[in-house]
């Protein structure tokens, strides 16, 4: 009887070993993350009690990670707001495409609150020992909750992982630094900027120990749970994939109509910047192509060079909804039965959160992670999610691109502009290539 497990252990390590080589040639992170799932939830299968001692390093990275989530998030927000300079600047344009990011985004995360509380995909994924997240007592009185949205200092927001006081703080600092003279605001925009992409750079090398995180947090689940967490895991990759196609059904295609779109054109020109975006799983990847690709179809030059980039900050639209499912699946995995009123409270600090992360790989771990610690979720179901990550990323970011897109056509359509200056030379024959 020992015989025929023995070949089938020896098998499946063969298995791994093979996806090993792979991602050894593919010499990219993304496939050593789902490698190193694969393998944890072996040696969790196969040696439990070696698989429980793990855990120590999926804390040494989530330590690393909550270490980026307020610098992170405090520099994004300062340049996303005081980036533009004099706020008057931004105009009737801003005002109406910061009003269609609001209401888009806000129908994102409804739709992924509705369809993660109907699939319930967390539920039956029991996280036992879950070390307690140390944070500052939530109030309960609405007065109490409207002034612990306020920061009475910085540094203890910072301390104590309130994030929506850090973001309160960053948006009121970000209107006062764009209201200064450009000599005096250029140096501190400078420095948030470095920050920011310092930051980001930080994040890429605390995310070359994600795969040993993973497999091990992976290790640590199955060692305690089984394999049954792989059900958990497929129910919420369907979740996020049939949400996103509702959202835009439902709400992209909706507004498309409204505002007279051309639908077919648009969906002819958005081809290129998707399949990119689907691809790399990276928005950047497909700015340029989607700028291109926009003006070509008839959007103004200025309009593209706004609202384009201003998405990316304050649009994405795959990337909220999949916090709102990821973030109430986290919920379900630690038995946390949330009320209809702290999941909206969720989401709203979800939407704010959100703001300003550029669309890079994995920039959502650290809104998720964030979110995560403020309101004393788990975080061993977010490492969970991680395995599959490159698989939703892929999809999500597709859907942020689109959304993006479709936001500048909708604004020239807004303005009365669509169509009303021919695209350059370059740009027509980039978009006909």
């Amino acid at each position: 009887m020992h015989a025929p497990h023995a070949l089938a252990m020896g098998v499946r390590w063969a298995g791994v070993l093979l996806m090993m080589v792979y991602a050894w040639r593919r010499k990219s992170l993304t496939p050593w993350i789902f490698v190193a799932m694969v393998a944890g939830a072996e040696l969790g299968f196969d040696a439990p009690h070696v698989a429980v001692q793990l855990r120590v390093l999926s804390d040494i990275f989530l330590r690393l990670i909550r270490t980026i989530v307020a610098p992170l998030i405090l520099a994004t927000l300062i340049v996303g707001i005081a980036g533009h300079g004099d706020l008057k600047s931004v105009g009737r344009m801003g005002l109406k495409a910061l009003v269609y990011f609001e209401v888009v985004t806000t129908l994102a995360l409804a739709v992924g609150l509705v369809a993660i509380n109907l699939t319930k995909a967390g539920v039956g994924l029991t996280v036992s020992g879950v070390a307690p997240i140390v944070t500052a007592p939530v109030a309960t009185r609405w007065d109490e909750v409207l002034l612990h949205v306020f920061p009475e200092n910085l540094a203890k927001s910072i301390a104590e992982g309130q994030v929506l006081q850090v973001v309160v703080f960053a948006v009121l600092f970000g209107i006062a630094l764009a209201t200064v003279s450009e000599a005096k605001r250029a140096p501190v925009l400078r420095l948030c900027e470095s920050l920011s992409e310092v930051m980001f750079r930080f994040t890429n090398v605390v995310m070359y120990f994600a795969p040993v995180a993973v497999g091990a947090a992976m290790a640590y689940t199955v060692g305690n749970m089984g394999l049954g967490v792989l059900v958990n895991l497929t129910k919420l990759l369907a979740t996020l994939y049939g949400a996103l196609v509702v959202f835009g059904l439902c709400v992209l295609l909706p507004v498309a109509l409204l505002f007279r779109v051309p639908v077919l054109r648009f969906l002819r020109a958005v081809a290129e910047p998707a399949t990119i975006a689907f691809a790399t799983s990276t928005s950047e990847a497909a700015l340029p192509s989607a700028m291109e690709q926009m003006e070509a179809l008839g959007v103004p030059r200025r309009i593209v060079a706004f609202v384009i980039p201003a998405g990316y900050s304050f649009n994405l639209d795959g990337s909220t909804l999949y916090l709102a499912v990821a973030s109430i699946f986290v919920a379900q995995a630690a038995g946390m039965h949330l009320t209809l009123g702290q999941q909206v409270v969720m989401m709203l600090t979800l939407m704010l959160t959100s703001k300003g992360v550029a669309g890079v790989p994995r920039a959502m771990l650290v809104v998720l992670l964030a979110t995560a610690s403020q309101f004393h979720l788990p975080m061993e179901p977010i490492f969970v999610i991680l395995g599959i990550d490159a698989l939703m990323d892929m999809a999500r970011t597709t859907v942020n691109v689109v959304g993006n897109c479709l936001a500048s056509v909708v604004i020239a359509k807004w303005e009365g502009e669509f169509g009303t200056e021919p695209a350059s030379e370059v740009v027509r024959d980039g978009a006909e290539a």
